[in-house]
């Protein structure tokens, strides 16, 4: 038996454990005997199970170079390490679905694990609603997208993986969004489970709340690699294009975003709960409506896989999710009336509103710029295309009114704030923000739009750092040392804290995006051996090309001095691979990071070994992008981080000490 064949069985066998979980659950739910329930965790565990094997079988077939899979021959070569060969397995269509199968096999099992910290009551709900998902994924593999049809005439090798995708980024960037993807199953099984059983309170959010900091935290991270994955292999001195499967990424991000966001009010406030179920229905919608636009050939994105019978089912999928939990959601608004209502909109609640409109405000003008194409084609029978500039001008401002936002909401206090408590707090990122506004222009930075976006920023950042500098000063006059008062405030407050880790770094990132947008130089040039050109006061000169073959590719190399102020600061050597299978070109781009700022250098042309056509660019701060996304996942991962139990937690109350007495009063000020 070949292991392919024990992939398929294994996804028989899985799809009939999804059925009878499914059926197991609704018993439980229905009954209420728990022992149905059992069954069903059980089963859910059988499921994981089989997908387990599944995977490992396709994955056998990759190392054990079984070209009689028809997937393992369009995928991978004799030729290609070891590494990229496991990346292979869900570098197609049918390996991505059967690896996103697979990790909500792991997820759902996770949560069959760690069932106790649930309401007890939506627990077979959340189960029947993850074992849906699961089913119609197996059916797909077993249907329309089988990773293990065998071929007739077995290949002596593969066609291999498209030498694009052969980088350390194909390794993190892939699995990370589909993993991001799969894992919004989750709290959108919890939303299901609370409007079916009625148990509309806080609990199900609380039970969720680190369910979809993971998620946000696995789409940030995949995010992020992705811009880095773009920047330094396609050559155009850009890290993101708003490509419409980049947008598809991007959209659930954004929701998800304003879900943890407006989950505070409800918990504190009793508010918004129309929001908050509305968010997580949305971030997993737009999840299959991400995999629906990749997979449908609709959208033209150089990302998206080969047309494919499969979209359509998505589309299907998609419609019973949409017109599943409308219907659910109509049925339980009655009981989804609020607790309290806005005493003010100049309060945390009010901020917390206002970002949850911009957030959305942004994802429907992103969704919007992917789906007009195709009402344009479908009314005017013309397709008219949407770029960047439309985004960068609709999303642009949006983006500036959401970091201010997040700069004056922890002034604020909750329920309402006063005149006077509002200049007391908001005066010294004023000043600071001033200050930015006054010495950028002296600097020589006359850009209006950016001088305002910068002097955002700092507002910004300064309202964060100004926030933990005043708790810490509260613990350091009973004293505590300003490290230890620092260090105990991320200790007792993760959620908090963790936050403004996760709002300082946007704050980067943002200026990085900023710095870039506006700022960025370009220069292409073509130069003869000897000869040198010049961009943002770096010299580079040009001292021949070599050209080599190696197996299966030719490899040219151009070889450059970099000079500063007469001193010889690097040697540099862009390059392009050509793979001779697939005729295919793929850049060897050199940067070189001085300070903040990138010198990006792509190999255009070349003629021998004399001569060379390169293009220059000159990227300011791009490295607060990446240092800001470390610092947004740092952020979350604190906020994920559990905390202390609820007994020990009880007890520290008790005995709470002034300094965190007077930290708490001074935090929450109310008027």
């Amino acid at each position: 038996m070949y292991f392919s064949e024990l992939g398929f069985i294994s996804l028989i066998l899985a799809a009939l454990f999804a059925v009878l979980t499914l059926v197991l659950a609704v018993i439980g739910a229905w009954k209420k005997r728990s022992q149905y329930t059992s069954s069903a965790r059980h089963g859910a565990l059988v499921v994981a199970a089989f997908l387990v094997l599944a995977t490992a079988a396709l994955v056998i077939s990759f190392i054990t170079h079984d070209f009689g899979v028809r997937y393992v021959t369009e995928h991978s070569s004799r030729s290609m390490p070891w590494y990229y060969v496991w990346a292979a397995l869900y570098g197609g269509q049918e390996g991505s679905l059967l690896f996103w199968s697979f990790s909500l096999g792991l997820f759902t099992s996770l949560f069959v694990l760690t069932y106790k910290r649930a309401p007890a009551v939506l627990v077979p709900y959340v189960i029947a609603t993850l074992m849906g998902i699961q089913l119609f994924l197996v059916l797909m593999l077993l249907t329309v997208s089988n990773p293990f049809v065998r071929l007739t005439a077995i290949p002596a090798d593969g066609v291999g993986l498209n030498p694009l995708l052969l980088d350390p980024g194909m390794l993190l960037h892939p699995p990370l969004l589909l993993l991001g993807f799969m894992s919004f199953s989750l709290p959108y099984a919890f939303a299901v489970a609370a409007m079916i059983s009625g148990h509309l309170n806080s609990e199900w959010l609380r039970a969720i709340r680190r369910w979809t900091l993971a998620s946000w935290a696995i789409q940030s991270a995949g995010l992020l690699v992705g811009a880095w994955w773009a920047y330094h292999v396609l050559g155009w001195g850009g890290y993101w294009g708003w490509d419409p499967v980049e947008n598809a990424a991007l959209l659930p991000w954004l929701t998800s975003s304003a879900f943890l966001h407006s989950t505070m009010v409800q918990e504190r406030r009793g508010m918004l709960k129309v929001w908050n179920l509305f968010l997580v229905i949305a971030s997993f919608a737009l999840t299959i409506f991400g995999t629906f636009e990749v997979r449908s050939g609709l959208i033209s994105s150089v990302h998206s896989f080969a047309y494919s019978d499969i979209g359509g089912f998505f589309l299907v999928f998609l419609a019973v999710v949409i017109v599943f939990s409308t219907g659910l959601f109509l049925f339980r608004l009655p009981r989804l009336r609020p607790d309290q209502e806005f005493d003010s909109i100049v309060s945390r609640e009010g901020v917390f509103l206002l970002n949850n409109f911009l957030l959305l405000g942004i994802t429907f003008a992103t969704l919007w710029g992917m789906l007009f194409p195709l009402l344009s084609s479908a009314l005017n029978k013309q397709m008219m295309t949407v770029g960047p500039p439309f985004y960068n001008g609709v999303n642009g401002p949006l983006f500036a009114l959401l970091i201010l936002a997040m700069g004056v909401g922890p002034l604020l206090a909750w329920r309402r704030t006063s005149t006077s408590v509002i200049w007391r707090n908001i005066g010294v990122p004023l000043v600071l923000a001033a200050l930015c506004a006054i010495i950028l222009p002296l600097c020589g930075i006359t850009n209006v739009l950016a001088n305002i976006a910068f002097s955002i920023c700092a507002f910004t950042g300064a309202a964060i750092l100004y926030e933990l500098w005043r708790g810490a000063r509260v613990r350091h006059k009973h004293g505590e040392s300003y490290p230890v008062a620092v260090f105990m405030l991320f200790k007792r407050y993760r959620q908090r804290y963790g936050g403004y880790i996760v709002h300082l770094g946007l704050v980067f990132l943002a200026i990085g995006v900023i710095a870039s947008q506006f700022f960025q130089i370009q220069h292409d040039v073509t130069l003869k051996v000897g000869q040198q050109t010049e961009i943002a006061g770096y010299q580079l000169v040009f001292l021949g090309n070599l050209q080599q073959e190696e197996t299966g590719k030719t490899v040219v190399t151009a070889q450059f001095q970099i000079w500063r102020d007469g001193k010889l600061l690097k040697y540099i050597y862009p390059g392009r691979e050509v793979y001779h299978k697939m005729d295919q070109p793929v850049s060897k781009i050199e940067i070189t990071t001085f300070g903040l700022n990138d010198l990006y250098v792509f190999l255009n042309d070349w003629d021998g070994p004399t001569k060379v056509g390169v293009r220059l660019f000159m990227n300011p701060l791009v490295p607060l992008i990446w240092y800001g996304g470390g610092l947004m996942l740092l952020g979350g991962l604190l906020c994920w981080w559990p905390a202390a139990q609820q007994g020990s937690r009880v007890r520290s109350q008790r005995r709470m000490s002034v300094p965190e007495k007077d930290e708490k009063q001074s935090a929450e000020v109310a008027v």
